[in-house]
């Protein structure tokens, strides 16, 4: 199957989301050839706001291949893939991701993450999110008992 059938589908998902009442964002997730995951955005039917298509799609894709890596896949998303769905291809191995609507072409419509994005790049002061660090005093080790755990 070709790259546009891929985004294809990402496409005819994203339209039937939009007629079940949801968001316009599809995600097909591709390992070795072949479609392992379907998706759309289902923040409105679960009313959770991080059910986002790649995300999704990312969980299936998991399920299905037994593992949390997901090296080598890629993603067709209907939309630009927002800082949330981009860290997590990171982070389970995604290698490329394809998106066929812009950032700039949802502006007009209330789909623009271009002030997510802003936010983000900001160090952790300056953000409207407050993060700052907070070790109870005597906290050690956490990270070392993990590492020692999984050695075991």
């Amino acid at each position: 199957m070709s790259q546009e059938a891929f985004m294809r589908q990402a496409l005819d998902l994203a339209r039937a989301n939009i007629h079940a009442g949801g968001r316009p964002f599809g995600a097909v997730l591709v390992y070795q050839g072949q479609v392992i995951a379907r998706a759309v955005n289902q923040i409105h039917s679960t009313q959770d706001p991080t059910a986002h298509a790649e995300l999704q799609a990312i969980r299936q894709a998991a399920q299905v291949l037994g593992r949390p890596r997901l090296d080598g896949a890629e993603i067709y998303a209907s939309g630009h893939p927002c800082p949330m769905c981009l860290a997590a291809m990171h982070l389970c191995g995604i290698e490329r991701a394809w998106f066929a609507y812009d950032n700039s072409e949802g502006e007009p419509y209330g789909l623009s993450t271009a002030a997510v994005y802003a936010q983000m790049a900001r160090p952790p002061q300056q953000q409207s999110l407050t993060l700052r660090a907070l070790k109870p005093v005597g906290e050690d080790g956490l990270y070392r008992e993990w590492q020692q755990a999984s050695q075991a």
